[in-house]
């Protein structure tokens, strides 16, 4: 029986719940932890480009961008494989038999493009040895947490909050998978001065997306006409990109992604926060933005 077949079978069994484990005080997913010696042992090779962000800061989005610069605008060779597959997610461990992200990394040949979700202190140590270039998002913390309760809902290993301010105190307090927002982008921001990472802002690129392109291919030392630019800034659109199969997570079995109660790619957009959070909430968390990111140096906008 072919993966095809067999994860349709997944469909008619239901899942059990995941919990969230904590980790060096990090709450991550149980499947993760209980492989935790195979992630920390993970060997990186010197060409691999590690793609990471905190949980819905734009992930998907600098995976296709990304594979699209690799491939110079070949939209084609960007449709080989769906997009978990392009670029593997190092820690995630599904139920078999979906193969593991860990899996597909070390089945790939180099050059790899890898993805992460993990903070900078738990990435494995061969990412720093082997002096690895990393490509990091940030998205402010407003919408995150808004694309973040919604990505909950409808992530089907998870028991998910059904109520906003239950999840939005979770969110705060660092209580959802992958830990404190806060230490997350600082972290990573604080790493960019000793280590080739290449740090953008979400915003930025919604802003202007050739010129935040751009950065990311000189990064990669590749050159882009003008003409294979606009290609890749037309195909990674919000809307192009929701409708593309090989970048919707639509290959997923609603068993794990239950793309009714919430899509995959939802709103994109900045300032979406706006409909959701309450005055007090909000001028709550600039209080806190304050006193986490400071003296940081970071700055985040929350519309555009």
């Amino acid at each position: 029986m072919d993966l095809k077949s067999e994860m349709e079978n997944l469909e008619d069994k239901s899942i059990e719940y995941s919990k969230l484990v904590e980790l060096e005080g990090i709450p991550l997913l149980s499947g993760l932890v209980e492989n935790w010696n195979l992630i920390s042992g993970f060997q990186a090779r010197p060409d691999d480009l590690l793609l990471c962000t905190y949980p819905k800061a734009g992930t998907t989005w600098i995976q296709e961008i990304v594979d699209m610069v690799q491939h110079r605008g070949d939209a084609q060779k960007c449709a080989r494989a769906p997009i978990n597959e392009r670029s593997p997610y190092i820690e995630l461990f599904l139920p078999k038999p979906i193969p593991s992200g860990f899996e597909l990394a070390l089945a790939m040949p180099s050059p790899r493009t890898l993805k992460s979700h993990f903070p900078v202190q738990l990435l494995p140590t061969s990412f720093w040895e082997q002096n690895c270039k990393i490509i990091y998002v940030a998205r402010n913390i407003k919408d995150c947490a808004v694309s973040y309760f919604y990505f909950n809902r409808m992530l089907k290993m998870i028991q998910a909050l059904e109520k906003w301010e239950d999840f939005l105190e979770n969110f705060i307090a660092g209580k959802v998978g992958y830990g404190s927002w806060f230490d997350h982008v600082r972290g990573w921001w604080e790493a960019k001065d000793h280590h080739p990472i290449l740090y953008l802002f979400y915003e930025d690129i919604k802003e202007n997306p050739a010129r935040e392109i751009q950065k990311v291919a000189e990064f990669l030392n590749i050159e882009l006409s003008e003409s294979v630019l606009d290609q890749i800034v037309q195909h990674t659109m919000f809307e192009n990109m929701k409708d593309n199969p090989m970048a919707n997570y639509s290959n997923m079995p609603s068993l794990f992604m239950d793309q009714t109660v919430s899509p995959f790619m939802r709103k994109g957009t900045v300032g979406n926060w706006k409909e959701h959070f309450t005055v007090a909430q909000s001028e709550q968390l600039d209080e806190i933005c304050i006193q986490q990111l400071g003296n940081s140096g970071l700055k985040f906008r929350t519309e555009l």
